[in-house]
């Protein structure tokens, strides 16, 4: 469970948002909505822990039985999808899926790994391709992946439909609701976007 207790953030003192307590559950997709600048991707920041000093902050964010307010991003085990899906242009499609393994997963290990994730999102024979090389769905479906491969306890989801057209659009949320639930995950998801709600299936809540 990814739980937000009394979190507020404010800026030169001026609240973003009224106090926010949410509880998301094991697969459970979470919407939250509101205008744009009401805060909600500065939500997601925090919760990563990497929401700029110049705002003030205050509440508990738990996952699970953990604390997660003074952990450093990279301990708080969140993974979070994007608008734009910030895939390494330097490296293959495999090495974008390899940088989230663990550095102590042997290589032939990595390379099973990685074909085997290439699978399931239907891009076989994709390990040496050119990110530049794919369409726009197939990115957001490496994006996705990457982020699963860094097996995170829950995942935030900021607006990551946004960019895609309409048809793509309706099978990647599926895509990443389904892998959400399989995973068991606490999603949270930022948009503005109705559509975006309803496929969600979960609690919606307004900023």
């Amino acid at each position: 469970m990814l739980k937000l207790e009394n979190i507020s953030l404010k800026i030169d003192g001026n609240p973003l948002f009224s106090r926010l307590n949410l509880e998301v559950n094991a697969g459970q997709v979470t919407t939250v909505m509101g205008p744009s600048g009401c805060g909600k991707s500065s939500l997601l920041a925090h919760l990563c822990g990497t929401l700029p000093s110049v705002f003030q902050t205050s509440g508990k964010i738990i996952l699970h039985d953990r604390t997660l307010d003074n952990l450093p991003p990279h301990e708080r085990k969140l993974g979070i999808l994007f608008q734009d899906d910030l895939l390494f242009p330097h490296l293959s499609v495999g090495e974008n899926l390899a940088f989230a393994l663990p550095a102590k997963i042997r290589h032939q290990e990595r390379r099973d790994k990685i074909e085997q994730a290439l699978e399931e999102i239907e891009l076989s024979g994709m390990y040496e391709r050119d990110p530049a090389s794919l369409s726009g769905g197939q990115r957001a479906r490496v994006a996705l992946m990457r982020t699963l491969l860094a097996q995170p306890e829950a995942l935030l989801l900021d607006e990551p439909f946004s960019k895609l057209d309409q048809e793509l659009r309706g099978r990647f949320r599926k895509q990443v609701f389904a892998h959400a639930v399989k995973n068991r995950l606490p999603t949270l998801l930022v948009t503005h976007d109705p559509a975006d709600a309803k496929a969600a299936g979960g609690d919606i809540l307004s900023l």
